[in-house]
């Protein structure tokens, strides 16, 4: 197929959508807001979804949904992440995604580091008593969970706990109503990839290289979600624990698949495989496609690609720590 990053594509599409009256999405305020309370039913929200003027990323002048919310699933317990000893089976840590492959973190995997990675500087347990090196303090948390990663805690796996975040914590999406078009794709490792109707954000790639050169890692729990102190809990895998929406939102229905998140360019994300449960073999750079009938949409990558969406076909919106913030997406703030 075509790929549906071609501008022109993107914008017959969008246009489209809109002219041709596909796009759920393109509804009136109230609509979208009915069918937004509907969809993050699961969600732990702070106060209710609106209706906001915003500026997307690349200018577009546009009304948006705007959704606070707290990161804290409703349906499980996040974690756990990293095992405590290098004989624990694989009930006591997370995963970690290598090559495409998902491998549960249990201390087989700890003990095998250096073997996996063919370098013998990783050793992440005492060897005399087996006990695994991990970040057990909010502090050590922050010094670890980062780019640059402080020296005191290289050969450490690394988690942050949803306890360190604090008790008033949330975090505000602000996604375009009707997707508007780009001049060229945008990349998910800034705005996200979107978020799930649970209320979790849905990132974009984890930084591997980053974590690797460090000798640490970084575990997922088996949702594919971990904590930093900036966003809290969050998804960079989805697995089989985001299993059905409340409702859908947007103009593909449950009939082509599982809708699992809203995307931050507007588009709908649904589950890797279609109701079908068929892998699509037609996805573009992004992991979106569209056919006769069947409005654009995402799927999710696999949990092993660090990829949630290989990225955003439209302008993106905004998240914020602050739920007062205006969203201007074409001006990008410094990082934390």
């Amino acid at each position: 197929m075509t790929s549906f990053n071609a501008l022109g594509l993107k914008t017959a599409l969008i246009a489209g959508l809109v002219v041709c009256g596909t796009a759920a999405v393109a509804q009136t305020s109230n609509d979208s807001i009915t069918q937004a309370s509907a969809f993050f039913a699961s969600a732990d929200l702070v106060g209710e979804p609106k209706i906001v003027d915003c500026t997307l990323s690349q200018g577009a002048q546009t009304k948006c949904l705007s959704i606070t919310v707290k990161a804290d699933p409703q349906s499980y317990t996040p974690g756990p992440w990293c095992p405590s000893n290098i004989a624990d089976g694989a009930e006591a840590g997370g995963i970690w995604l290598k090559d495409g492959e998902v491998h549960d973190v249990d201390g087989s995997f700890i003990k095998n580091l250096a073997e996996l990675y063919g370098d013998a500087k990783w050793q992440l347990y005492d060897p005399d008593t087996g006990n695994v090196r991990f970040t057990g303090t909010l502090q050590a948390c922050q010094a670890a969970a980062r780019p640059d990663v402080d020296p005191a805690y290289q050969n450490y796996c690394v988690q942050c706990l949803p306890e360190y975040m604090p008790e008033d914590a949330t975090m505000t999406y602000v996604i375009p109503v009707e997707p508007q078009a780009a001049s060229q794709s945008q990349p998910t490792n800034f705005s996200g990839s979107g978020v799930a109707y649970n209320g979790i954000r849905l990132d974009g790639p984890a930084p591997l290289d980053a974590i690797l050169a460090a000798h640490t890692i970084a575990p997922f729990d088996d949702c594919g979600g971990h904590v930093n102190p900036h966003v809290g809990y969050h998804y960079h895998a989805v697995t089989d624990c985001l299993q059905q929406s409340p409702a859908t939102y947007g103009p593909v229905t449950a009939e082509h698949g599982t809708q699992i998140g809203i995307a931050m360019d507007g588009f709908q994300i649904l589950s890797h495989q279609t109701a079908a449960g068929t892998d699509p073999d037609d996805l573009d750079s992004c992991n979106g496609h569209q056919s006769e009938g069947l409005a654009y949409h995402y799927h999710a990558g696999t949990a092993g690609s660090n990829a949630i969406l290989g990225c955003l076909t439209a302008q993106a919106g905004c998240v914020f720590e602050d739920d007062t913030a205006i969203c201007d997406a074409s001006v990008r703030p410094p990082r934390p």
